[in-house]
């Protein structure tokens, strides 16, 4: 039985269902999110975003929520550590900067060059990446009550029909609900790609792993950090209790059994060889390196988004990230198709930009798997890698990967900015371009008060905000269209000046994004 029309349904209220709904919103869709679960997972997950996590989230009006998490985890981490020098009888530690890892090999901040171009125009959230995946959960909860998005708990989804008007979505307990749209953001067993058909290729798995927060005895003998044994890799710390181990033994008989503190204490001393007792577990999960993606992220009305389209290791931390990065490119287009003024194969383009960046994710963390296998021509390669890692080209490479700053798009145009995430400029009225972007919709941005070019943008101003202010910083710009997401679709600077007003590239570039304008 339908109860209520909707024009999207959103299975799983994570941190990608929950972007995305938020993204909807802001596109004028009336979207219902579902969640199996009651309350937000404590389950210790990703610890971290990357760069363009951080970016999207700044240009919809949130970076002071993010500086204050930032700032939360850094004191949690000083408290630490001056605690550990304490007890060394070191004093206070100032907390390093943090430039990840490869496959475990630890990167060296201060070999990073920070002068690479790759780095530059991120705007102040530079430095901003400590934002646990929980935490990030319960900050876009609170951003989608405040967007009016309706989110249902204790809710699953058993079955739809989906026909060229819709889709007809039946819940638990004996719900039913009628939408034009039906998104699976709903994990990697994902019920949505499972009853929808999707093609799911890929390589199976070959480890076991498993990550907690616990408290342990005879944990002495554990050192911090990571390391590879004749067994496997582990990592203890840094936060206390903190135990990840990874067995290259294939994957679990039964990945449907719930993990048991039994289970990690074994894993642990097979790995480790030292004789630990887990006495309290307080969060525990367990993972593999299935590595699969869907070929296509939409079939007619329904469409996968974060790891519904795409599963793999945990190793990077790009999971969460690559979710997010769906959910901004996905939430645009979809509520544009809502409302009637999509152009014509803007959907069928959230696949063709966001599944080359889901591919090298997969293949970024295969590689890592290799590195990782504790026999011998794997631990020869790893001494190889380790050496290059260490120095400033390799952590410069490495960092930019995993940093996500190499992300771009392959649009049409010229333009050396086209297809890439828009430089944060600092405008002469004193804002950034960030500011301009927080009601998700594209821009226009005028640098040189050029009424012909605002002219060109006329029918479209109910989808495209127009601003004429000026750049000081990079004069040789003189326009930059941005679509909602934040990446340039056109632009053009003082090579690059439109002169043709019936058929150029920027009418050209607004038509394609945005459609045909308002007669």
């Amino acid at each position: 039985m339908t109860d209520t029309e909707y024009d999207v349904v959103v299975v799983g209220a994570g941190p990608v269902g929950l972007m995305l709904g938020c993204e909807l919103a802001l596109g004028g869709a009336r979207t219902l999110i579902v969640e199996r679960l009651a309350e937000v997972d404590e389950t210790i997950k990703a610890g971290a975003i990357n760069s363009p996590t951080a970016v999207a989230l700044y240009r919809r009006g949130l970076l002071p929520a993010l500086a204050e998490v930032q700032e939360a985890a850094m004191s949690r981490f000083r408290e630490f550590m001056k605690a550990r020098g304490a007890e060394a009888g070191a004093g206070t530690v100032p907390p390093p900067r943090f430039a990840g890892h490869f496959a475990g090999i630890m990167l060296d901040a201060t070999l990073l060059d920070d002068s690479d171009p790759a780095f530059a125009d991120l705007g102040p959230v530079d430095g901003i990446g400590l934002v646990p995946q929980a935490t990030l959960e319960r900050l876009l909860a609170e951003r989608a009550r405040e967007l009016g998005v309706e989110v249902r708990r204790q809710v699953e989804l058993t079955g739809f029909d989906a026909d060229d008007g819709g889709v007809t979505v039946r819940l638990t307990p004996g719900q039913g609900v009628r939408a034009g749209w039906l998104v699976g953001c709903d994990g990697g067993r994902s019920t949505v790609r499972k009853l929808a058909g999707f093609d799911f290729p890929g390589t199976p798995p070959e480890i076991t792993g498993y990550q907690a927060i616990a408290d342990m005895t005879g944990t002495e003998g554990l050192r911090h950090g990571w390391h590879t044994t004749d067994v496997g890799t582990y990592v203890h710390g840094p936060m206390p209790g903190r135990v990840l181990t990874v067995e290259f033994d294939g994957p679990p008989a039964d990945r449907e059994t719930p993990v048991t503190a039994e289970e990690l204490q074994a894993g642990v001393r097979r790995v480790t060889g030292v004789d630990v007792t887990v006495d309290k577990v307080h969060s525990l999960t367990r993972f593999t390196d299935n590595c699969r993606q869907a070929s296509s992220y939409r079939t007619g009305r329904v469409l996968l988004a974060g790891d519904a389209a795409h599963v793999h290791s945990p190793f990077g931390g790009q999971g969460l990230n690559l979710g997010i990065g769906d959910a901004m490119n996905l939430g645009w287009k979809l509520a544009a198709a809502v409302r009637g003024h999509a152009p014509e194969g803007l959907l069928d383009s959230y696949t063709r930009e966001r599944h080359p960046i889901g591919s090298w994710v997969l293949e970024w963390t295969r590689a890592q798997i290799a590195l990782m296998r504790p026999e011998s021509h794997a631990r020869a390669l790893r001494e190889v890698v380790t050496g290059m890692a260490g120095t400033v080209d390799g952590t410069t490479y490495l960092v930019k990967k995993i940093s996500g700053v190499w992300q771009h798009y392959d649009l049409p145009g010229d333009h050396p900015m086209v297809g890439r995430s828009a430089p944060d400029l600092e405008l002469a009225d004193g804002t950034r371009l960030a500011d301009h972007l927080h009601g998700g919709r594209a821009l226009l941005l005028d640098l040189t008060d050029d009424p012909k070019l605002r002219a060109r943008a006329e029918g479209h101003g109910d989808r495209v905000d127009v601003r004429t202010v000026a750049a000081p910083g990079r004069p040789e710009l003189t326009a930059l269209l941005v679509r909602p997401d934040g990446y340039v679709a056109w632009a053009a600077d003082t090579e690059h000046i439109p002169e043709d007003t019936s058929d150029d590239a920027l009418k050209t570039a607004l038509e394609r994004w945005f459609g045909a304008p308002a007669s």
